[in-house]
């Protein structure tokens, strides 16, 4: 448990509080954000007031200071070293038990805030160029690598259009989908381990997912090989059982470590029979989404193996 009691958060208004805590979180930090709700009686806060706490135990912002302040900092501080927790709405009554003398209370939602989960695709095939719009809908940031220019075209990426007819007309009367959801996909020209790929994802990787996809099995060997050593906390891959046992064995065979050869989730996706490119890109986002929820409790494990198509990468 963090020792907050020397805090003493930057001056701020609720406007500017919310844009640090948008920027941090852009920039794959987690925050927690307490906001006054209510006030009852004779209080020093106001509704609105809003208070931010990061993970280098700094803050932005007031709730009102004074001992309500630090009784909220440090349940913010509690959510922040549990990595996760749900929002509370806290009741503090202004009185003895705070040291305080106002005699009213004050209710304030306190938020822990995680950062969009990034999921890097090796591989802009037929799946790779469907899977990446898709992880982008369900709230992932997607950068999506191939270092040829062809499938490196962002034009490919987009919603396909079963899906995009398959939003409510006022949707699709507002925008089409397929082009705007292709922008939320950062598209990079390069091989997986070029540097550029990357440079827009958190420095610890281990919040991150690798998908590979690619058109080449020696290229999918490599690109596995180094997802381990940069040290994803996912790493997945499609193709088939065979394809699978052969990868593990090679990765024994340079001394990979153990841990790191079980981590290998291959053939990724849940077991939905999938076949074509769509279905294989809705069983691997499955199992993204598995991954993602366990992750922000803490507690993921590796699901039993779940086959998602059979040699389909391309």
């Amino acid at each position: 448990m963090p020792d907050l009691s020397q805090v003493i958060p930057r001056t701020a208004s609720p406007h500017d509080v919310l844009r640090a805590a948008l920027g941090a979180l852009e920039a794959g930090r987690r925050v927690v954000l307490a906001s006054v709700v209510a006030r009852h009686g004779s209080a020093p806060s106001t509704p609105g007031q809003k208070l931010c706490l990061f993970e280098d135990l700094t803050a932005i912002g007031t709730i009102g200071g004074g001992a309500v302040e630090r009784a909220a900092l440090g349940m913010m501080g509690r959510a922040l070293d549990e990595l996760v927790s749900t929002p509370k709405l806290e009741t503090f009554r202004l009185g003895p038990s705070l040291g305080m003398c106002c005699g009213g209370s004050v209710e304030i939602l306190i938020e822990p805030m995680l950062p969009a989960a990034h999921v890097l695709v090796i591989g802009a095939g037929h799946v790779g160029a469907f899977a990446a719009p898709l992880l982008a809908s369900l709230g992932f940031r997607v950068t999506l690598c191939d270092a040829r220019a062809a499938a490196a075209d962002p034009a490919r990426v987009q919603l396909p259009a079963p899906l995009a007819g398959a939003l409510p007309a006022h949707d699709r009367a507002q925008e089409e989908p397929g082009p705007a959801l292709g922008e939320q996909v950062r598209v990079v020209l390069a091989d997986h381990d070029d540097p550029e790929v990357t440079a827009d994802m958190p420095r610890d990787l281990g919040e991150a997912a690798a998908l590979v996809m690619t058109h080449d099995h020696g290229l999918d060997q490599a690109a596995i090989e180094w997802a381990l050593a940069r040290g994803f906390g996912y790493v997945g891959g499609v193709g088939s059982r065979a394809k699978a046992a052969r990868t593990r064995a090679r990765l024994e065979a340079k001394g990979v470590a153990e841990r790191d050869v079980a981590r290998v989730r291959m053939p990724v996706g849940v077991d939905i029979g999938a076949r074509t490119p769509a279905e294989i890109s809705v069983a691997l986002a499955a199992e993204l989404v598995a991954w993602r929820a366990g992750r922000r409790r803490a507690r993921w494990m590796p699901a039993a193996s779940a086959p998602a198509g059979e040699e389909q990468a391309e």
